[in-house]
């Protein structure tokens, strides 16, 4: 019979040998669930209020269409009155196919965490597959509670397929970037284009009441309103909401209700344009011409991609309640009560809209038609702002400040240079065009080729993310690709009258947005190629003989490995570091958020006693970065709470080496004797020793844990200083023509011109020191 003794030293030992050590940069971020955001469904409450908001930020552009759509489709009149039918039959069923069935009950779903648009479909495929160029990706990110991401099913070897493709094709990389900044240049161009056509349309009916106003005035007019417009920028999506809905609203209810009437008094005839067989008499009879006037058909759904690019703004549900209970209701009645106008007065083709209005509706809805056009603009440049805060924080364009506009709702951003530039731009074209027609031309032109491109996008997620079946993803793809090429192949006939316009504004921010990137990209190889490793961190301060000052250094850097270069050129200029030195990363992953307590990742540099860390901060696209103050305090509390951590690692790994070596030695010792009393009783003894022992250890670890935490608080108190390596890039003198033009003149003047890494971080300038250093690459 044998003698069981359980004792609490043993189990506390069995627990701590049961613990384990993780690299710091995997360790410290724990998982937090919950977490809901500002694309997430959340209450019906709050779900209809953001779909009220919705009406007046992201309809604008769509809902006032009909105010150009029938002049644009018949620039040369209506030579067949059964014309309007298939007219009025390809609009309805262009705004069922793109905007309802693509937009708000498939593309939609494709959010990457609340967040839509070009780049929010990239970082959900990069997180799937490593498509990214820079080589930044590390285990640790997978585990953020927003990373989500699931590895393919053996079962579906499609997706596994793809994946490897992807990762192992640089040319496949290369045509998703393409694709993907190809997109957001086109979003860019249809914000720039949007204001134009629709204020300069709404304006142009005052000259239904005062036709002496000549079209150089009615353009004047249109600028000054655009100046107002741009203008107001500043103030935020969510307060301009809240003032744009209700109008929008009002507008809705009056294009219905004067479609309606319409309907009524000329031809409510033309509702057999529900049967598709009128589009297929109306390409019979006008065969050629039929296919070029799709151009001014797909008008009618422009402003749908603001729906997508301003998901981040609200959330599914909030957009699909809207467009389906107040948009397309709206704007249906809308150009079906013109058609009918048309029927009975096809000589008025070219001001539909203002001729149709009752007599005693026409101030009220002009009135109401200019401050919807103003708002129309506000849908696509809400968009635009979004979709390239995606771009800076991803690396893919320079990096300039983008302000969050709102406390409440995250994602609502404005970035004063691109509001500065598309402003100007749109300015411009108005006045270089002047009419409604040109600019449509262009505007149809942005429109498709960003449907196009967010088709593909959205194929390669249901493949690699989604895993759907191959007849359902052959059916999304054909269907909505055919129908997009062919509006593309009509739009692009008016090339030389204005189509260019969108290909030459593409192609200019196209360059600037991958010379930035391909410069990042070989600036960040340059460095990882040329850090100095940590293990010769000591042997490094020794060799220049650094000295250490009070304050605490925050050296900003992107590399998330090793030393970066930048810091021996800093000892051997100015041989001293301060007593906190931290080299610090500001990453963005590409997911929209990360949360607070998974921020910060940190690994000791170098022997204990130096105290030198390596901190990542890790950020989402959507994330808005700390002011310096309330930085410090969270990194500075982050940074404690590591250093107790792995103090108590330390601590844990120390007694279970005591534990096995005294454990070995009883063995020893006990081993002639068999009794149990003897076992026992050595046991007793060991654990004795060992538990006497781990309380020494343990006051002693406290102890010095405490004294390093007051240390830290006493150099925070003294000053933080941010030092930050000014890079002047340069290509190697053997390189290509072509490579010293981007890297020496494109790159240089990109980087001069535009604000600074510390002015985007908002970094004070009287604690800033900046440490120039040359690449050559």
């Amino acid at each position: 019979m044998s003698l069981e003794v359980e004792n609490p030293a043993s189990t506390e030992t069995t627990n701590r040998l049961s613990l384990k050590r993780h690299d710091s940069l995997f360790g410290d971020a724990e998982k937090v669930s919950g977490t809901t955001y500002h694309g997430s469904a959340g209450s019906w409450a709050r779900t209809l209020h953001l779909a009220f908001q919705s009406i007046g930020i992201i309809y604008g552009d769509i809902g006032t269409s009909p105010l150009y759509v029938y002049s644009s489709t018949f620039p040369d009149g209506i030579r067949n009155n059964d014309d309007l039918l298939g007219v009025l039959s390809l609009i309805i069923y262009s705004l069922i196919l793109l905007p309802m069935l693509k937009y708000v009950f498939i593309v939609l779903y494709a959010d990457d965490n609340g967040d839509g648009g070009t780049f929010a479909l990239y970082s959900l495929i990069s997180r799937y597959a490593k498509v990214r160029m820079t080589p930044d990706q590390q285990a640790e990110d997978t585990i953020v509670s927003n990373y989500s991401i699931e590895a393919p099913s053996s079962q579906l070897k499609r997706a596994q397929w793809l994946k490897q493709m992807l990762e192992s094709s640089k040319a496949a990389k290369i045509a998703l970037f393409t694709l993907t900044i190809l997109g957001t240049s086109m979003v860019m161009g249809d914000g720039t284009l949007t204001p134009a056509i629709s204020v300069l349309s709404a304006v142009s009916g005052i000259k239904q009441k005062a036709p002496s106003l000549t079209q150089t005035q009615v353009v004047w007019i249109s600028v000054a309103i655009l100046f107002m417009l741009f203008s107001v920028q500043r103030f935020g999506t969510d307060k301009v909401g809240y003032c744009f809905a209700p109008i929008i609203s009002i507008w809705f209810l009056l294009i219905a209700g004067i479609g309606m009437y319409n309907l009524i008094v000329n031809d409510i005839g033309v509702l057999r344009a529900f049967n598709p067989m009128y589009i297929v008499h109306y390409f019979k009879r006008n065969g050629k011409d039929g296919w070029i006037s799709l151009g001014g058909v797909v008008l009618c759904v422009t402003g749908t991609e603001g729906m997508y690019a301003d998901l981040g703004h609200f959330n599914i549900r909030a957009v699909q309640i809207s467009f389906n209970c107040v948009l397309f209701p709206s704007v249906a009645l809308c150009y079906i009560g013109q058609a009918a106008y048309l029927r009975k007065f096809p000589e008025n083709v070219a001001d539909t809209f203002y001729r149709s209005i009752p007599g005693s509706l026409f101030w009220p809805t002009f009135v109401v038609a200019i401050l919807a056009a103003i708002i129309a603009s506000q849908a696509m440049l809400s968009g635009a702002f979004s979709i390239l805060s995606k771009a800076i924080s991803l690396g893919c364009f320079p990096r300039v400040r983008v302000i969050h506009t709102s406390k409440k709702y995250e994602g609502q951003v404005y970035i004063p240079e691109v509001n500065f530039m598309m402003g100007l731009a749109s300015i411009i074209v108005t006045i270089a065009f002047r009419t409604t027609t040109s600019i449509g031309h262009a505007y149809g032109i942005c429109v498709v080729t960003t449907f196009l491109i967010t088709t593909h996008l959205t194929t390669i997620v249901m493949l690699l993310v989604w895993k759907k079946h191959v007849i359902f993803i052959l059916l999304f793809y054909v269907v909505f690709s055919l129908t997009e090429v062919v509006y593309l192949s009509s739009i692009l006939s008016k090339f030389i009258d204005g189509g260019y316009l969108p290909f030459c504004f593409s192609l200019v921010l196209m360059s600037l947005m991958a010379t930035w990137h391909y410069v990042h990209v070989k600036r960040y190889w340059h460095e990882l190629e040329h850090i100095v490793p940590t293990n010769e961190m000591k042997a490094l301060l020794e060799k220049n003989d650094v000295r250490r000052i009070p304050g605490v250094g925050l050296l900003y850097t992107e590399l998330i490995q090793g030393i970066p270069p930048v810091f021996p050129r800093l000892i051997k200029k100015i041989p001293s570091v301060h007593s906190i030195f931290v080299f610090m990363s500001i990453k963005h992953l590409p997911i929209p958020h990360v949360v607070p307590p998974e921020r910060f990742l940190f690994r000791q540099v170098g022997p204990r006693e130096q105290r030198m860390f390596r901190c990542v901060a890790r950020y989402g696209y959507s994330d808005r970065l700390e002011e310096p103050k309330e930085f410090v305090g969270f990194l500075v509390d982050r940074l404690k709470m590591f250093i107790q951590e792995e103090s108590a690692l330390t601590q844990h790994e120390g007694e279970n080496d005591e534990t096995s070596s005294n454990t070995a030695v009883s063995e020893v010792q006990t081993r002639p004797r068999r009794s149990t009393h003897s076992v026992v009783h050595s046991e007793e003894v060991v654990e004795s020793r060992v538990s006497s022992h781990s309380r020494r250890i343990t006051f002693h670890v406290d102890q010095t844990v405490e004294e390093e935490k007051q240390l830290i608080d006493r150099e925070v108190e003294r000053g933080v200083v941010y030092l930050m390596g000014e890079a002047n890039v340069s290509a190697q003198p053997k390189s290509s023509i072509m490579k010293k033009i981007v890297v020496n003149y494109v790159y240089s003047f990109l980087r001069k011109n535009l604000p600074a890494g510390h002015k985007a971080l908002s970094i004070p300038k009287d604690q800033l020191l900046k440490v120039g250093i040359t690449y050559e690459i």
